[in-house]
């Protein structure tokens, strides 16, 4: 198992480092523009390997996309991170080209890879990369909604003062600060209702701080967090690597499915040896529905600025 990381940067490099502790992948190949960057990330990983107990063969390399060639899976983290006080929208000027070039470079030499995309604007450089490839769409995963669940469920028991292992809970809609509908009717502390421990605004406060849980790193960090994403690029690899049929949520194009069409937005999907080996049709509330077709609204909005 070849997996290529595009991006040597923060959430790169981090999401190198876990795929490698997992042990799951033979080989994990950093690539970026910076000359020596991405060798000397791969080196400094290489020289923890006999401490930290795996195998996995990291290699860098400097914009040469030859080295990528065979990848099973390829995860693009290029563009240029979000600093204080910017949105992730900001970005799409600049990353809409880089994403487009890398996209195309590493499906050159995989025709077979399966991309994960985690430039920001998220949802919308998944769909570009839906728009300017012939990948087909289950092979192309946006990465933003298995974060997003993952800082929902910190601040569900963050507010219920309990293990993180208790809790349960789902994040959908788009990765933006205004786009994100966390589902608190359907989260859960070992099957029971979170609404049985926590009052309603208790709950709006969990679902306000998780919709800017990456501004606020941002804010605290001055650039965007890594830790958190890197290990959500990983858990998606993993379940693709080892054909775990695990659920996550997942920026995907949708096709009718929830209402959509011709957009990429976070829903439940389940991921396996193929990318995407079904998408999950959950009941959502009336409010629900309404917030999810405001989200979809935003993401379609930023959608219109990409040149396709």
């Amino acid at each position: 198992m070849k997996v290529t990381v595009v991006g040597a940067g923060a959430v790169g490099a981090s999401c190198a480092e876990y795929i490698a502790i997992k042990n799951f992948a033979s080989e994990v190949v950093l690539l970026d523009i910076k000359e020596g960057y991405a060798e000397g990330k791969a080196m400094d990983l290489m020289q923890t390997a006999s401490l930290n107990g795996f195998d996995t063969k990291i290699t860098g390399s400097t914009s040469d996309y030859s080295k990528t060639a065979g990848s099973d899976i390829a995860v693009i983290t290029s563009g240029i991170p979000r600093k204080p006080g910017m949105t992730r929208e900001e970005l799409i000027g600049i990353n809409a080209g880089i994403v487009k070039t890398v996209s195309s470079n590493l499906i050159e030499h995989s025709p077979n890879v399966i991309l994960i995309v985690v430039s920001n604007p998220m949802d919308a450089m998944t769909y570009l990369v839906h728009k300017t490839t012939n990948l087909p769409k289950h092979k192309i995963i946006g990465m933003g909604g298995a974060l997003d669940s993952a800082r929902f469920k910190y601040r569900l028991a963050e507010a219920m003062e309990a293990p993180i292992s208790d809790i349960d809970g789902m994040v959908i809609g788009g990765h933006s600060d205004k786009g994100m509908v966390p589902l608190i009717s359907h989260a859960t502390r070992n099957s029971i209702r979170v609404s049985e421990f926590l009052s309603e605004d208790r709950l709006n406060q969990v679902a306000e701080d998780t919709k800017v849980g990456g501004a606020t790193l941002t804010k605290l960090l001055g650039t965007s967090a890594w830790y958190a994403p890197g290990a959500a690029v990983s858990g998606l690899v993993q379940a693709i690597a080892c054909d775990q049929k695990k659920m996550f949520t997942c920026s995907i194009y949708l096709e009718g499915e929830y209402g959509l069409n011709d957009i990429c937005i976070g829903v439940p999907v389940i991921l396996g040896k193929n990318g995407i080996e079904r998408i999950v049709d959950i009941p959502l509330s009336d409010a629900e529905k309404a917030k999810m077709q405001e989200s979809a609204e935003g993401v379609t909005k930023t959608n219109s600025l990409l040149e396709l």
